[in-house]
């Protein structure tokens, strides 16, 4: 969530793309008003992408700014060894591609299904300059960027197998509003190289967690945690 100030869509006309958008409140054009909304919108293009599509690559001119409305991707960079390491995931309302760089430092490829918002970039600098709601609004979005990187580094330093599959269901439920279902729309693969790990043995530890009553496979996709308390104490290293 962003900051408490996202307008709804209510005062737009019938049949604007904007109107009842469903990441509304978690966009960073959530603080526009309709007439700067509808100006804003007026800037980009809606993007349609299936599963395994590349929004872009590593290297690539940083051309546009995006918004996911619906699905999922991850960013990931390849490793000199050929390895990859995905850097994270990407969900409904987050802003991908703004960069100081004139490349792209990273790939970003579609996990699940997904309706992006794109703006050329030159555009929407322009439009942020004149708008100091929305340029909060970015700044907010990279300070938690920045968070999330350092608990990730922390993460991939410091912690065991265990502690990292904890805080990422954790941070997963999180995200997804803090119910105790959560959904992994990403392969074991994606898991394992978002907590550097490898794909066996996340699914050692998926197993360990499912055997321990701490977690419950609903599906290949969909994960209940059951006891969250337990879970928590893992992933801050303080299980017994």
């Amino acid at each position: 969530m962003l900051s408490p100030h996202h307008h709804d869509t209510s005062e737009l006309p019938h049949g604007h793309p904007c109107r009842g958008c469903p990441v509304r409140e978690n966009a960073v054009c959530g603080v526009l008003t309709g007439d700067d909304l509808c100006t804003f919108r007026r800037l980009g293009c809606t993007l349609s992408l299936s599963r395994g599509e590349t929004l872009f690559q590593e290297g690539e001119p940083a051309l546009s700014v995006f918004t996911v409305t619906q699905g999922v991707l991850k960013s990931y960079r390849l490793l000199a060894d050929g390895r990859r390491q995905v850097m994270g995931f990407h969900y409904p309302g987050d802003c991908i591609g703004s960069t100081f760089d004139d490349e792209h430092g990273c790939t970003v490829e579609v996990v699940q299904d997904a309706r992006i918002c794109a703006f050329p970039i030159r555009r929407f600098d322009e439009f942020v300059d004149d708008h100091p709601p929305m340029e909060r609004e970015l700044y907010i979005a990279a300070a938690r960027g920045l968070a999330i990187a350092q608990t990730q580094m922390l993460l991939l330093g410091r912690k065991t197998a265990a502690e990292r599959m904890a805080s990422f269901f954790l941070a997963l439920s999180e995200r997804e509003g803090g119910g105790d279902t959560i959904e992994l729309p990403m392969s074991r693969s994606d898991i394992a190289d978002f907590l550097g790990l490898t794909k066996e043995t996340v699914s050692r530890v998926l197993a360990d967690l499912r055997n321990d009553r701490l977690i419950r496979l609903l599906a290949i996709e969909r994960v209940q945690i059951l006891d969250r308390a337990r879970l928590k104490a893992i992933a801050e290293g303080c299980s017994a």
